[in-house]
């Protein structure tokens, strides 16, 4: 996501190992972290148009439909579309009879969404969010949380843990790797293995469902994403 000033955050290598136990060895620090989400949603602000125009034929009906059979109760259910980008998924959760609400750091995809949906909107940075408590049967985080620093993830994955009601559903699509992170042209990632994104999300507080790799028929090395779902648990 960030170009020269993304680049200027560090004077490490553009990508970094993270620990095998999910405990992580790249520590931004306050500066760097707000700058860096600064830098990545102006990426995606100056480059709206584009990014709609090549993901918005994408199809990840695999992806809602892996969230919405795990939820219980009677819909239509209250999901958040977490990174919601230009409204693509939010609208096809609407059109399907739930109550989706996005949210997105960049002011432009908020906008994009709100005109493509007419759902609810959040404009919320990442790092900074503000979300009701026990409000949510559902979280739909497709390519969104690999966005945020591993030194965060915790923190974030508990907040999400919050704001869905008793029993709700956690689902995350994430492009995985070696347990590696850093820039990757203009864009900050964190790329990581099965084990270690287990450990992160088991520690927040959720409970395995199941996890997929996709595309759906390849060979492992030609499925880059990794698609987890997730309940929450009840805290002790």
């Amino acid at each position: 996501m960030w170009s020269r000033a993304g680049r200027e955050l560090s004077d490490r290598q553009s990508i970094e190992l993270l620990s095998s136990s999910a405990i992580v060895t790249v520590k931004l620090s306050k500066e760097e972290l707000a700058k860096a989400s600064a830098v990545t949603v102006g990426h995606y602000d100056q480059r709206a148009d584009v990014f709609w125009r090549d993901t918005r034929d994408h199809d990840v009906s695999q992806n809602i439909e892996a969230l919405l059979q795990a939820l219980a109760g009677t819909p239509p259910f209250r999901i958040l579309d977490f990174g919601c980008g230009p409204g693509r998924d939010l609208k096809s959760i609407k059109d399907l009879g739930h109550t989706p609400v996005g949210l997105d750091g960049s002011a432009r995809f908020v906008e994009m969404a709100r005109n493509l949906t007419g759902c609810e909107v959040w404009h919320q940075d990442f790092l900074k969010l503000e979300l009701p408590a026990d409000y949510f049967d559902g979280i739909f985080a497709n390519a969104s949380l690999f966005h945020i620093p591993s030194q965060e993830l915790p923190r974030v994955l508990k907040e999400l843990h919050a704001t869905l009601k008793p029993d709700g559903v956690l689902f995350s699509s994430n492009p995985r790797g070696d347990n590696q992170e850093g820039w990757q042209g203009q864009r900050y990632g964190v790329y990581i293995d099965w084990p270690t994104w287990r450990e992160l999300v088991t520690g927040a507080g959720f409970g395995e469902i199941r996890h997929y790799y996709r595309p759906t028929g390849r060979p492992r090395e030609q499925q880059p994403w990794l698609a987890s779902v997730w309940r929450k648990l009840a805290r002790e």
